[in-house]
């Protein structure tokens, strides 16, 4: 069966940097892109990052700089290196495949299968 399983969230302090990692299995997921979104309390869940098949990644306006997304087809993996974390990037952070080709990356609509999510606390 296809699983997606996020790890590496936690809590840290505001300026600090987590690294998350999604493992997909069951399928590989070459060929089509990968996304974070991430959904904080009282908020609709929001595009975080993208990365196509070739590599090229995509960020939302409020993560760009700080974030950094890859991945590694052979090991079916994708990573988000979150660095000078900030308060508001606390959320439950979601990893997705799509399954077909879209252009609209940033549409959770778009991603055909989903984590489970990791939680993100950064603390003031």
């Amino acid at each position: 069966q296809v699983q997606l399983v996020e790890s590496g969230g936690g809590m840290v302090q505001a300026g600090g940097s987590l690294r998350l990692s999604c493992t997909a299995s069951g399928r590989t997921f070459i060929g089509y892109a990968m996304g974070w979104f991430r959904q904080a309390p009282g908020k609709e869940r929001e595009f975080v990052a993208a990365i196509r098949s070739g590599g090229n990644t995509y960020y939302a306006d409020s993560v760009k700089g700080r974030f950094t997304l890859s991945r590694d087809n052979a090991k079916n993996t994708v990573d988000l290196q979150m660095n000078s974390l900030k308060p508001e990037d606390t959320a439950v952070y979601y990893c997705a495949a799509q399954t077909s080709y879209s252009n609209s990356y940033y549409s959770p609509l778009q991603y055909a299968y989903w984590g489970q999510g990791t939680q993100v606390t950064v603390s003031s």
